[in-house]
């Protein structure tokens, strides 16, 4: 992210966190998650990234590899978190295998309930 595109995001959260101060009959959600995503390289230089994020953050990292296969680092302010996680090959691999159909199949149709 160039420093153009976080000092928009900055200012971004800042205008959101105004408005609904603002507009207290605007509803909110319980919690936020923000995401940061490595670009996809190899997996040893996406979790070095989220190593180094980690440290920054003073956060510990965490590798759901049974589950979903992503190397993560968190850090809570209030209900507003702030989420580093690399997805890493193995698992990328998987999602595209499980999706290999996507759009061949169509549900059939549900009744409104409305």
């Amino acid at each position: 992210m160039t420093h153009d595109h976080r000092t928009a995001l900055i200012n971004g959260l800042l205008a959101l966190a105004a408005f609904l101060q603002d507009h207290p009959d605007v509803p909110t959600p319980r919690s936020l998650t923000l995401h940061h995503f490595p670009r996809q390289d190899s997996d040893a230089e996406q979790c070095a990234e989220i190593d180094q994020i980690a440290t920054r953050i003073e956060a510990p990292t965490t590798y759901s590899g049974d589950h979903s296969g992503h190397y993560a680092t968190s850090r809570f302010f209030g209900p507003v978190e702030y989420r580093a996680v690399a997805i890493l090959a193995a698992a990328r691999a998987r999602y595209d295998a499980e999706t290999t159909y996507r759009g061949c199949i169509e549900p059939d149709p549900v009744p409104a309930t409305r």
